[in-house]
């Protein structure tokens, strides 16, 4: 054996399972396919002496130092099929005289020719990384099996003309030259196989080849971990190597390992047990090894640890490995690899428990929610945006959940729930989300309940109602804008739409009804002077403390601000114009008739447009305010310029 070269990394091209059987194996028939003569083994000795002496790695020649195959592959092609011819010639020498003399050359001449195809299996394998390597063929189109006949393009024989116009002319360079290399080591194989040696064949193929994996997992950044030394690490830490790992994982399965099965079924198709025996040794460790990661974090997750935020990296994971099981079931799909596929099994299974109880724990933080702190002004909870936040993450993961939540039924009132939320019927028959749709509208049902338990916290009955408007709104638009969407469905939109609505009619009532009550009643008898003087400073002063109130909340969006702001201004507007138009002149002669009149239906609509701002526009002295609320007196109000 000689010594071993610097091996290379990878593995074959994806088209080495479509690789029939190499050029040697299509040789003209031998004379010693049909009945042996005397003459015809003496032929096949003489033939195999010549061109295997001339070959022997243990020679002074110059045939010592360089290889037979690159040198002349005319050569290479004559040489195999002596070989071949020699091991019929063998046979036909046992039967005849098993202590012949030529049977003992015959024996001295295999070992060589043995010896020189092991040298040149080896340099092969060490000295092709280019055109072993997965990544230069994996993406090339199929090579169809008459391309092994491109092994003698470079030929002159005219015998070999037909043969090579077989051959697929849109073969791309490095379709050709792996195509070649592989050639070459097939046909090495299952002629060393075939006389016997195939020990020796394995053996080199192995530890070659085993080195080129466990390097390229190398190259990927897959590191073994001690599980002491895992566990203390930081979840940061863990994210990054997780998001890595994926990375990785693709290329380490889909690339690595399964270049590797395709080129040792190739090399080794005419036995399949030594075949899967070599894979067995060089891709079970690195297997094992690949997926020690996510084993890792699937056991470490598999307990809470109230950060269910940590969900999405191992949904990432479960993605990622739920992605490569079909490669991973083609790859190791032998039971001396079984061991690969239960561990993978096994993790998804964790990274299954982990997910849910992620999700446990993450309803659980909404029940339990009892911060006191709310916005003065009634706006958007900080709650609100980190939970809608995350239902809408989730979403983006139906699929996982999906396959993890139907294992999962709910525990709660299914009619409750249904009387809430319908799910939608999605266009793709094949995909069903049924049990994420479900389990995401039951998250946001929790949610709102706990808004609504916050909503009492506010003395005032008219901001409890903003501060449910503003986050309402704020949840049906994530809704609307994410792909919850798509998973709740228009009849939920519709629904909380119409709960906005609501809100926003309650709030009116609550914020505005004494400023409507304070003029009077259309039916009632005309006015004299004094009561409509009365009730001019009654109606100011219920709508400047209206205003003032209303005036400090926040509506955070802007159609929605807008929309009440007009709806108010509808109700209120052209009550208070039609009392004015008809009252406001008798009182002419009203001493404080610009007092009394101050707020012209105009301006009544000016100060309405400046609401929900979270800042009064409008500022009553301190004096005024003191004095009409001791004598009736009216507010002076005066608009603030800006």
């Amino acid at each position: 054996m000689v010594k071993m070269a610097k091996s290379v990394t990878f593995s074959t091209s994806s088209s080495a399972s479509n690789l029939s059987s190499p050029s040697f194996a299509s040789l003209p028939a031998s004379p010693l396919n049909q009945i042996f003569s005397q003459s015809m083994m003496e032929e096949a000795l003489e033939a195999a002496e010549s061109i295997i002496k001339k070959w022997d790695p243990n020679s002074q020649s110059y045939t010592k130092i360089i290889s037979l195959f690159r040198h002349s592959r005319k050569e290479a092609k004559e040489f195999i099929r002596c070989v071949r011819d020699l091991r019929k010639a063998m046979h036909f020498l046992v039967s005849q005289d098993s202590k012949s003399d030529k049977l003992v050359l015959a024996q001295n001449l295999m070992q060589i020719g043995m010896s020189t195809l092991e040298k040149e299996f080896f340099q092969i394998l060490s000295s092709n990384r280019d055109h072993l390597d997965p990544e230069s063929g994996s993406g090339q189109s199929t090579i169809s099996s008459n391309s092994e006949f491109e092994v003698f393009m470079e030929h002159d024989d005219d015998d070999e003309d037909d043969e090579l116009k077989k051959a697929g002319e849109s073969i791309s360079q490095v379709e050709k030259a792996s195509a070649l290399v592989m050639s070459d080591l097939k046909v090495i194989a299952e002629t060393m196989i075939s006389c016997g040696y195939g020990k020796e064949c394995i053996k080199s193929y192995k530890l070659i080849r085993k080195s080129i994996v466990d390097e390229g997992l190398h190259l990927l950044g897959i590191e073994k971990f001690k599980n002491s030394q895992f566990h203390k690490m930081d979840w940061g830490v863990l994210e990054h190597m997780i998001k890595n790992w994926i990375k990785a994982a693709k290329i380490g399965v889909t690339t690595l390992l399964r270049g590797e099965k395709l080129l040792c079924d190739h090399v080794f198709s005419t036995s399949i047990a030594i075949g899967q025996s070599c894979f067995n040794q060089i891709a079970k460790e690195a297997g094992l090894n690949l997926f020690m990661l996510p084993e890792l974090v699937a056991s470490k997750e598999k307990k809470p640890h109230h950060h269910h935020e940590r969900i999405f990296k191992l949904m990432d994971l479960y993605a990622a490995i739920s992605d490569l099981w079909p490669d991973i079931e083609l790859i190791f799909n032998f039971d001396s690899l079984a061991s690969v596929k239960t561990l993978v099994l096994s993790m998804l299974k964790k990274l299954k428990d982990s997910i849910h109880t992620c999700l446990k724990e993450f309803e659980r933080t909404i029940h339990k929610d009892s911060s006191k702190e709310l916005s003065p002004e009634g706006g958007v909870h900080k709650l609100t945006r980190t939970t809608m936040s995350f239902i809408s993450s989730l979403s983006e993961y139906s699929r996982v959940l999906s396959e993890i939540l139907t294992e999962h039924p709910l525990k709660i009132n299914i009619r409750l729930l249904e009387s809430y939320f319908t799910a939608p019927i999605l266009e793709d028959e094949h995909v069903n989300n049924h049990a994420c749709s479900v389990h995401l509208a039951w998250f946001i049902l929790a949610f709102l309940c706990k808004l609504d338990t916050k909503a009492e916290s506010y003395d005032d009955v008219s901001l409890s109602y903003i501060f449910l408007l503003n986050n309402l709104h704020f949840v049906v638009d994530t809704v609307r804008s994410s792909h919850l969407k798509n998973l709740l469905g228009e009849d939920w939109l519709t629904k909380h739409e119409a709960k906005l609505r609501s809100y926003a009619e309650k709030y009116e009532v609550a914020a505005w009804t004494n400023v409507l009550v304070s003029l009077p009643a259309k039916t009632s008898s005309k006015l004299s002077p004094e009561e409509a003087s009365t009730c001019f400073k009654r109606f100011h002063a219920a709508f400047a403390g209206a205003y003032l109130k209303q005036s400090s909340c926040v509506i955070v969006d802007v159609k929605l601000r807008d929309e009440l702001k007009v709806s108010i201004a509808r109700k209120l507007v052209p009550e208070y114009r039609e009392f004015y138009e008809k009252y406001s002149p008798m009182l002419r002669q009203d001493r404080n008739i610009e007092m009394l009149v101050s707020f012209k239906p105009d301006n009544l609509e000016n100060y309405l447009s400046d609401l929900f701002h979270g800042t009064p526009i409008l500022s009553v002295s301190s004096h005024s305010a003191a004095s009409f609320l001791s004598s009736s007196s009216c507010f002076s109000i005066r608009c603030v310029k800006h």
